[in-house]
Parts: structure tokens; sequence; C-alpha cells
């Protein structure tokens, strides 16, 4: 899957703190959408509204994230991500507008256009938050997080819609996959439960830290 929409994102600096910002997050949203349109002939409709429920929604859930950035920051950066898209499923602040057409792709986006025309929302929610776990990690760590071969499979993706249709929070575990990180498919939104940060209490690393994005 080519994510060339993390080029957008990353000419942002200091992007954990500009996201949490409802400007910059409204910005970069609109800016994903425009690149997905670009590429793909996908239009969308985005309603502003809904947007800034599901910002406002996935701040709470940062809040509830913060004790564990000192533990485990990495983890607590894809869990973030997995928040947004959480949040996002529920609200659906974009309306894929169908008579958007097709265009012809490069050779090497042909995969990611199937899985966009696939499902149109879920591409654009989905490489919005994709972009910025590789955008952040890039920032904070110096090198972005590859990406689990499962992103470019039409049957995983098939899985993923099915499954967040009736339970958003899902959506966490299956961004979890995609970054190549061991899925909490039984209690997808505790962040205490989460493998990385278990295993960082476990072993007595880590302490009390702001997550990516709170300062």
């Amino acid at each position: 899957m080519d994510i060339m929409f993390h080029d957008a994102l990353a000419s942002l600096p200091d992007l954990r703190h500009r996201l949490r910002q409802w400007r910059w997050f409204r910005v970069a949203f609109r800016k994903n959408a425009e690149q997905v349109r670009s590429a793909f002939g996908i239009r969308y409709e985005i309603d502003d509204v809904k947007l800034a429920r599901a910002f406002f929604n996935w701040l709470e859930a940062l809040e509830r994230a913060r004790p564990y950035a000192g533990v485990a920051r990495s983890d607590v950066i894809v869990f973030g991500a997995g928040a947004v898209l959480c949040e996002l499923l529920r609200e659906h602040p974009a309306q894929y507008i169908a008579d958007s057409g097709r265009k012809d792709v490069p050779e090497e986006l042909r995969e990611t256009a199937e899985i966009a025309h696939f499902w149109p929302v879920g591409f654009l929610y989905t490489s919005f938050c994709i972009s910025g776990i590789m955008t952040i990690h890039e920032q904070e760590f110096g090198k972005a997080k590859p990406l689990a071969a499962c992103v470019d499979e039409i049957r995983f993706w098939w899985s993923f819609k099915e499954n967040v249709a009736d339970m958003p929070a899902m959506a966490i575990p299956f961004l979890d996959r995609i970054v190549g990180q061991e899925p909490n498919w039984m209690m997808p939104a505790a962040v205490a439960d989460r493998l990385a940060i278990r295993g960082a209490l476990q072993s007595g690393g880590g302490g009390s830290g702001a997550i990516a994005g709170t300062h």
C-alpha cells in the first residue's frame, strides 16, 4: 500500500502537537481527502460538525492514555491513531460521492486504488491515521513505522470493514495489525491491556509521561 499522503503531514513540523489543535486537525484531514481525490478520483463531502465531534471525543481518549506515554511511547502513538480512527468511523464526517468516477492510476498504485474504491470512507480515515503514525514516528524516533503485508490484502479490508460496522472500537486492533503490532481483540479500547504496555510495566520500565500530542 502506497501511503503517498504521508508527505502532506510530514510537511507539518511537530505534528503531535499540531494535531491536537482543531484548526490543524481539520486542515490535515481535508488535505488528506484532497490527495485521495487527486490520486484516485474519489470525492468526499466533509461535515465539519461531525469531524469536530470525532476530534473532541479523540482528545478524551488521549487523556485516558496519558499515564502510559512514559511507559511505552511508541505504542501510545499507535493507540492514539487507533482512537482517531475509531471516532472517525463512529461519527462518519466524510460522505463518499458515488458519481466521482475512476481514473487511471500508475501500476504501483493499482493495489491501493482497488482498496480505496472498495471502501472509500474507510480508506480515507485509515490512510489519514497511518500517515499520522508514520510522520510522528519519523519526527520522534527518526524512522517511520513499517506496514505489515496485510495492508495490501483486499481480504483484510473486507474483514476490517465488516468488523467495525457494528463496533467502531475494533478499528484499534485492525490498525495495530496494519503497523505490525499484536492486537487486543477482546478489549480494544483498554490502554492498560495493550501487550506493549503490559510488557513494559511488568519489566519495570517507563514511568509517568505525556501522550504524544498532549504537551
